[in-house]
């Protein structure tokens, strides 16, 4: 059995369409006994929605890329 955690990775995973077939068998399993993970899965489903529907962008890869060395200098 997989642990909550986790569970909480794999439920990312499916929103973006990244999880394999087993994942989903375990997320359905450990959802049939664990609550709160079946309400942080509800959750996250909905807000991925919203998200979605407000047509929300991600920065492009050359301003990631400048955001992360930056933070390697400050460190």
């Amino acid at each position: 059995m997989k642990t909550c955690k986790d569970i909480g990775i794999i439920c990312t995973k499916i929103q973006y369409r990244e999880a394999t077939f087993m994942e989903k068998i375990k997320i359905k399993l450990h959802v049939l006994f664990c609550k709160t993970c079946k309400t942080f899965s509800k959750k996250n489903t909905k807000l991925s929605s919203l998200c979605s529907e407000a047509n929300l962008r991600t920065l492009p890869i050359e301003e990631k890329e400048k955001m992360k060395e930056k933070l390697k200098s400050k460190t």
